[in-house]
């Protein structure tokens, strides 16, 4: 099982990948605000994880679960702050600010309830589907429903 601490570099890992289509260890510890020992080290305990393929001073890849797992981070981190911004009307820099810190400390089943109910008070696609966020059903339920014009 990964850490906490381990879901934030992977999660780093991912978006660095989408920024830039590669990831280096020394934007990760850039990116995190970090020593480049500690990313190495994150690394060597996410590969026997099995999450990133790396060697010393070699490409950093994301295994397939690696990547799954860091979507699920990001997509707990979207349910919280949406939470945080649209229904508590929280600034949009507090709401990121206090995402960050939420998401790490609850639970897979606090967020299935928890996007549940963003999702029915922002009229968001109906989530009455057992939406989980441990799989990649629903995708299509975080997008707004169009309004109708009259």
């Amino acid at each position: 099982m990964v850490s906490k601490a381990l879901e934030e570099y992977l999660k780093t890992m991912y978006i660095l990948k989408k920024q830039n289509g590669n990831i280096r260890v020394t934007d990760v510890a850039s990116k995190m605000n970090c020593t480049k020992p500690s990313v190495n080290k994150a690394l060597y305990n996410l590969r026997d994880e099995g999450m990133v393929n790396y060697e010393s001073y070699g490409i950093i890849e994301l295994t397939k679960e690696g990547e799954n797992l860091a979507k699920k981070i990001l997509e707990a981190y979207d349910i919280v702050y949406l939470f945080l911004k649209d229904v508590l009307n929280l600034s949009e820099t507090e709401a990121k600010q206090e995402a960050e810190k939420l998401k790490l400390s609850i639970t897979d089943n606090t967020i299935n309830h928890l996007a549940k109910y963003v999702h029915k008070v922002l009229d968001l696609s109906n989530l009455d589907c057992n939406y989980d966020i441990n799989k990649e059903q629903c995708r299509s339920c975080l997008r707004r429903k169009p309004k109708v014009k009259q």
